[in-house]
């Protein structure tokens, strides 16, 4: 039967915090290269950014009532993520519904599916990833079900998980692990940036990453 919760266990806040320091890429290779949504859902925007508590809903294709519900019941900061069966052909979220999700303080949509006024929600400054853009409009008939778990983009989401999305894609990290991987993506970015600088001192990549000994093994000599 359909149903709607409203109450929910989101990740802390700090850790929702402490998470969008990091970019989706980080965070993904962090968490043992888990996480990663399809990347075909794309943000209209490349400068769009979201990370916060995943506000999840199922939706009949081609239908955005359960999203509409979505967004009365979600709270600020909540990212609302829907499962709508992967179906391109619709616009199931436009500005309108934008200016709704802003008035709220929601912090972003994620849907597999499409949305339109693309132009306009750019303007808003609403984080929006999508499957697709479609001008095809949608119709308001099939109850579906709110804050349940939800399969996007190839992963399972549930009510309150965190997810991060920016230029190179989005990705989802269980609430219970939020404060262990920024521990993990902060570590990650610091050893990256000693990276960085053996380099510019003029370190080779093969010295730098221990190549030597893999090549060899592989048969390479990386003599010159």
């Amino acid at each position: 039967m359909p149903h709607i919760i409203t109450r929910i266990e989101r990740a802390a806040r700090e850790d929702v915090e402490a998470l969008s320091r990091f970019g989706s890429a980080t965070i993904h290779e962090a968490q043992g290269r888990l996480g990663a949504l399809s990347s075909r859902i794309k943000p209209i925007d490349r400068s769009m950014s979201l990370c916060g508590p995943a506000f999840t809903v199922e939706s009949a294709p081609r239908d955005n009532i359960m999203l509409q519900l979505a967004i009365h019941y979600a709270q600020a900061g909540d990212i609302i993520v829907v499962s709508a069966g992967e179906y391109e052909e619709a616009g199931s979220f436009g500005d309108v519904l934008g200016n709704a999700c802003v008035a709220k303080g929601i912090a972003g949509v994620v849907t597999d599916t499409g949305v339109r006024d693309t132009a306009d929600l750019i303007k808003l400054g609403l984080p929006v990833f999508s499957l697709s853009v479609c001008i095809r409009g949608t119709v308001k008939e099939t109850l579906g079900q709110v804050n349940g778990n939800i399969i996007v983009g190839g992963q399972e989401i549930r009510p309150g998980d965190v997810i991060r999305g920016d230029a190179d894609g989005l990705v989802t990290v269980r609430k219970e692990d939020a404060a262990e991987v920024a521990r993990k993506s902060a570590a990650r970015e610091e050893a990256e940036s000693g990276y960085i600088e053996a380099y510019k001192s003029g370190r080779t990549i093969i010295d730098v990453c221990n190549l030597e000994a893999v090549l060899k093994a592989k048969g390479l000599t990386t003599d010159l």
